[in-house]
């Protein structure tokens, strides 16, 4: 395969992270207009529905992703995830009812649960061992991409808050369009999947189940927890888990309230915002680099240990009541070290520790755990920040960080320049 093939479809797969990335963090930048509209500004329970339907979606998409991509392929499901982006990101904006807006949102979701797994396992398994980690960076580099994006749609769109007729023209039409933005990106991704090639890995597994007569292609749950892929499995259960209970991705759900009791208005709260995204693509692409380098292993040591002692930090900042610039250095170097770190490495992990035979169920299985910590982290955050303040929610992601390095320290392997079938002999036996 030319190397030039290799980066185009490689490249159109990740674009299935870039809208994973818009549709995911579009809604914080939306939520101080949409509450307002649909009456549940004073209603954290609700917000907290508002945040999660969406993550909700993706755990259905992730749990059917694994079972899908191995019977149909990975272009499929691919070109599914497309559709159900464009559909969502056009009645979003549409519904004036808030039941219909969460379920346009539960859609949106399904298809980030199925691309979140497809795209970086299909991108692993087009790509050569020795820039395989770099070529599925490159995923976690269009989610980031995807978040800068949505940061800048709504700071655009998001008139002056000081004026009556802007913030009107906000609480009707400027969550409204956050949302349609995301349409021109779905519709290209739908247009591109269309040419790129089924997974080299899929056609092997297919013609191998067809030499064999088997009557059943694809591994389900039962194989996948047989004794054996054990260790395996548990550890990219924590990996999943941790990458969201790290607590970073509540910088970007709930970037108001942490900017605003930083001490910063809603106009200063976007400005804050589109800093920490450009924090997340300037790491991410140094992740890009450092990943073949450093190793899989060592980033995710730097990663906890790094985002224990910020937001052990934070925390204490909080505790004090300190404000300004000094709070937005530090949330701007917690998106650097989890950019750089956790963020893509996680799914560089998770694409290479699993057998052939599995990874489809396995990634899926891995993906659904991922997000039931996002939908857990971003439903508790609101309760959890009412109740214990931002000091209290921040000294807890640095406890759990720590726990994680420790766990990380003991059975993290090291996976840079071996290749899925080296991987798979030493992982397994």
């Amino acid at each position: 395969m030319k190397k030039s093939f290799l980066y185009f479809i490689c490249s159109v797969s990740a674009m299935g992270g870039l809208l994973f990335g818009y549709d995911w963090v579009v809604i914080g930048g939306a939520k101080p207009f949409y509450e307002e509209f649909f009456g549940i500004a004073a209603d954290p329970m609700m917000q907290g529905v508002a945040m999660s339907t969406a993550l909700v979606g993706c755990l259905i998409g992730a749990m059917v992703a694994g079972a899908l991509a191995d019977r149909y392929g990975r272009k499929p499901l691919l070109i599914t995830a497309a559709v159900l982006f464009t559909v969502s990101a056009i009645a979003t904006g549409l519904f004036n009812d808030f039941i219909l807006f969460n379920i346009a949102r539960f859609i949106g979701g399904i298809g980030i649960g199925v691309a979140s797994a497809l795209s970086p396992m299909y991108i692993a398994e087009v790509s050569p061992a020795n820039i395989r980690g770099r070529l599925v960076s490159l995923n976690q580099m269009t989610i980031v991409l995807g978040i800068l994006a949505a940061q800048v749609v709504n700071m655009l769109l998001a008139r002056d808050t000081g004026d009556a007729a802007n913030m009107a023209w906000n609480l009707e039409w400027g969550w409204r369009w956050m949302f349609w933005a995301e349409t021109v990106p779905a519709a290209l991704f739908l247009l591109m999947a269309f040419f790129i090639p089924e997974s080299p890995v899929f056609l092997q597994l297919k013609n191998t189940a067809v030499a064999s007569q088997q009557t059943k292609q694809e591994a389900g749950l039962g194989e996948l927890f047989q004794h054996k892929y054990s260790k395996v499995l548990v550890l990219g259960l924590v990996i999943a888990v941790f990458q969201q209970w790290c607590g970073t991705n509540v910088i970007f759900n709930y970037a108001q309230e942490i900017f605003v009791s930083a001490g910063y208005n809603v106009d200063g709260m976007f400005i804050n915002i589109v800093i920490t995204g450009i924090a997340n693509v300037v790491f991410t692409v140094v992740a890009l680099y450092t990943v073949e380098k450093w190793g899989r292993r060592t980033l995710m040591l730097i990663g906890a240990s790094g985002l224990g002692l910020i937001y052990l930090t934070l925390g204490t900042c909080y505790h004090f009541g300190v404000t300004g610039v000094f709070m937005v250095v530090l949330v701007v170097a917690a998106i650097s070290c989890y950019a750089m770190t956790l963020g893509p490495v996680t799914w560089v992990l998770l694409s290479e520790i699993f057998p052939d035979r599995v990874r489809g169920v396995a990634m899926a299985t891995c993906t659904f755990a991922l997000w039931v910590g996002c939908c857990t982290l971003t439903f508790t955050f609101p309760s959890m920040n009412a109740a214990l303040g931002s000091s209290g929610s921040f000294w807890i992601y640095s406890g759990i960080c720590l726990c994680a390095f420790i766990y990380l320290l003991r059975t993290c392997p090291e996976t840079k320049g071996k290749s899925l079938t080296e991987l798979e002999k030493e992982l397994t036996r």
